[in-house]
């Protein structure tokens, strides 16, 4: 257990399971949130909240950028928590948790205790299978990938976190602070979530509405609706919906999309998406140890040698060499 002595009956009471590799700024917006609503202004004591970091004991867990955190606590009995938080960690090679982790998770759910996924904790929870049938928030750069993993299982990338009964998923960076408030607000009142956020130099707390913005954007878009065929370009790059399609999710037809589109940013829907399916590609190319192979599918290209020419073509270079030099060029 943690040296600092909890407070007696604590208003909120927090478990963290930190996935190996595990992305610091969820776990650390997060934890930091509710240690600021804990005390008076930045004190750091544990008056109203009290949190724990569950593992083995004696054994550090190394986050992606190879910070190291010690456990203090034991994957035991999550009744001791009133949420237990699931950090996710870099995909890549696979993301392996320690034994005993989904039979914790799975017994918390049976317990009632609400259980939230930050960044790829997503996939820890859905592994699990303990997000059957909640709606789901993932990342945008992880979102084919979980839907190819879990194809009946619904998330969404248009978000930034999704509450849905006792199951919390949010994509990660600086949202986790207002799921975060979100929770506070609940258990310790509206003020307590303001001045954290305060504090983290953050606005007012974020709905659940608030938008996930695209990694790339190659156009800033006014219009409502234009922004919502966006989201809907962005997140079918795989498996490219027909425009005409689109237009009818959004209750238009296609040539006022086509018109819409221009008037707001200047290009088509047909350029938006192929500079953003270039855009991603370039992004995973320079940032990411995936093949170039399944980036090409992931980002809607025929094959690899499609997405090699039309690389070439615009940064006049080719992929694999763009990977060694590690600098992005930006499309226009």
């Amino acid at each position: 257990m943690s040296r600092d002595q909890p407070a007696p009956c604590p208003a909120l009471r927090v478990g963290f399971v930190l996935a190996p590799r595990f992305t610091l700024t969820a776990f650390a917006g997060f934890i930091d949130a509710i240690r600021l609503a804990s005390d008076e202004m930045d004190r750091s004591g544990r008056v109203d909240c009290h949190w724990d970091v569950l593992g083995a004991e004696g054994q550090p867990i190394e986050s992606s950028c190879g910070v190291l955190v010690q456990p203090t606590g034991i994957l035991g009995d999550a009744a001791h928590f009133d949420y237990v938080v699931v950090v996710g960690g870099l995909m890549h090679g696979g993301q392996r948790v320690p034994a005993g982790t989904h039979g914790f998770l799975q017994a918390a759910a049976k317990l009632g205790v609400p259980l939230i996924g930050l960044c790829t904790g997503s996939f820890i929870l859905a592994r699990a299978g303990l997000l059957d049938g909640y709606d789901i928030c993932v990342s945008w750069l992880h979102h084919e990938e979980f839907a190819s993993e879990f194809p009946d299982l619904h998330a969404r990338s248009d978000t930034l976190f999704v509450i849905d009964r006792d199951r919390m998923t949010c994509a990660g960076g600086t949202s986790v602070v207002h799921l975060a408030a979100q929770v506070i607000e609940q258990h310790l009142g509206r003020a307590r979530a303001l001045k954290s956020l305060r504090i983290m130099i953050e606005e007012e707390p974020l709905p659940t509405s608030a938008w996930q913005p695209e990694h790339v954007v190659t156009r800033q878009s006014q219009d409502a609706l234009v922004r919502r065929a966006m989201l809907l370009i962005e997140q079918g790059l795989a498996g490219e919906p027909a425009l005409g399609e689109i237009a009818r999710r959004l209750g238009i037809g296609a040539r006022q999309l086509e018109r819409r589109f221009a008037s707001d940013v200047g290009v088509t829907p047909r350029d938006y998406r192929s500079r953003l399916r270039l855009s991603r590609a370039d992004w995973m190319i320079r940032h990411t140890d995936r093949s170039m192979t399944a980036i090409a599918l992931e980002c809607g290209f025929s094959d690899n040698a499609h997405l090699a020419r039309t690389y070439r073509a615009r940064f006049a270079t080719s992929p694999s060499r763009a990977r060694q030099s590690r600098q992005s060029p930006q499309p226009g």
